[in-house]
């Protein structure tokens, strides 16, 4: 089917509405929740962000031995939003982290092989993906960001009262309806067949993208493989303790104004193909990578009074951090990988910065985050320096390491 159909694209559209609106309702304002209606140590919000990784380098598995052989697409994105509505529902009434913990990794165990899924759906029934693809997903980021607003601005949940009095679980159920809705809406998406004989065995290397590891014997490609891994360590810092760190200091609706960061990545992806045509992919990768160092260190020294424009403006350099190095980082790999090894690359570098960086991140953000520790709260400034340092270090050696080159990179 194409796109051109106008059912099909609504159709489309709300499936990466409600795709991204489950996940910007819940995961914003976890590190809250945990930290005032379970009670939970940084140590332990660690561990339940960490789930996202863990999620992260199970999905291979399950989109390359189940999901690519045995059952149409559409359905299993049904089925595992329908037992995430379940273990969602089940997070909002839990007041112990011994048993949110379990509901919170199976649930990201489901939820992780959806960000294939949805797009798995899309790319096979648009005619032309490459021209339709972003005027679908960009109702994704629009879902992530109408959850960040009703949450601060329709039901104020994230207000200090609201916090106060146990309301923040209701972003729970919030999310599990939504899951509930889009696992029934999933039964109505165009049929998305397997593509793999369920026959043809499937080794480890395949699934994992582990073919691609050949082109780490490129130079430029192996500093930018790990240059990748060790930026997701800082860029778990923000994810962790963006909430819980607004909320502390007295920013008001600070859910909402996290949605900043969402409406500047959709600014700057359209920059984007400017900055590779007139900057190339090396000075476009590090302008990424400063504006990491250059977030915490506004962080750091920006309060919520006087000084409030400096956190907000450390949010929206969020367009900046994620387009000019996740995104065109993506391009380059695929630039790198040749035909041969498109979907391996692609798959290897998900696997070591949302499964190994960001892994690692949350357990260091856990472990800083609990040394500063005060009697108000968090020693907040010397939190953020520390991912700041982190993130200039990665700056400089990926800026004497990496070799300038000329990449192919299409307009549509």
């Amino acid at each position: 089917m194409s796109t051109s159909n106008s059912e099909i694209t609504v159709r489309l559209s709300i499936m990466m509405f409600l795709q991204f609106f489950i996940w910007g309702g819940w995961f914003v304002t976890l590190g809250t929740f945990l930290g005032n209606n379970i009670n939970a140590s940084d140590g332990q919000i660690a561990q339940a962000f960490s789930t996202q990784s863990w999620g992260a380098i199970i999905a291979p598995f399950i989109i390359g031995l189940i999901a690519d052989r045995y059952f149409n697409a559409e359905r299993i994105l049904a089925v595992l939003h329908l037992v995430g509505a379940v273990l969602m529902y089940l997070m909002s009434n839990t007041t112990e982290f011994s048993v949110f913990y379990p509901y919170v990794l199976g649930y990201m165990i489901l939820y992780m092989p959806t960000l294939a899924l949805v797009n798995s759906v899309a790319f096979r029934t648009m005619s032309d993906p490459s021209k339709d693809f972003s005027k679908i997903r960009v109702w994704g980021t629009i879902g992530w960001i109408l959850a960040g607003l009703v949450i601060s601005f329709v039901f104020s949940w994230d207000s200090q009262e609201a916090i106060a009095s146990g309301m923040l679980k209701n972003t729970f159920l919030m999310t599990a309806i939504a899951a509930g809705a889009l696992g029934l809406f999933s039964f109505t998406l165009p049929k998305t067949p397997p593509v793999v004989d369920k026959n043809e065995k499937a080794g480890i290397r395949e699934i994992l993208g582990l073919d691609a590891l050949k082109l780490l014997t490129d130079r430029n490609f192996a500093v930018f493989f790990f240059s990748s891994v060790l930026i997701c360590i800082p860029l778990a810092f923000y994810y962790q303790n963006a909430n819980p760190f607004l909320t502390e200091i007295g920013v008001a609706n600070a859910t909402g104004k996290m949605t900043i960061g969402q409406i500047s990545e959709v600014l700057f992806m359209l920059l984007l193909p400017v900055f590779l045509k007139k900057y190339g992919i090396k000075k476009t990768l590090l302008f990424g990578m400063l504006a990491w160092a250059l977030r915490y260190l506004l962080f750091a020294f920006g309060n919520g009074d006087e000084l409030v424009f400096m956190l907000l403006t450390g949010i929206a350099l969020h367009g900046i951090c994620y387009d000019f190095f996740f995104v065109s980082g993506q391009i380059y790999t695929d630039s790198k990988a040749g035909e041969k090894f498109k979907s391996s690359a692609q798959g290897l570098i998900t696997l070591a910065t949302y499964g190994v960086g960001m892994l690692i991140g949350f357990w260091a953000a856990g472990k800083i985050s609990e040394y500063y520790v005060t009697a108000d709260g968090h020693a907040w400034e010397s939190i953020w320096v520390i991912p700041a340092i982190f993130s200039a270090v990665v700056f400089l050696i990926f800026t004497f390491s990496f070799k300038n080159e000329t990449i192919e990179y299409k307009e549509d």
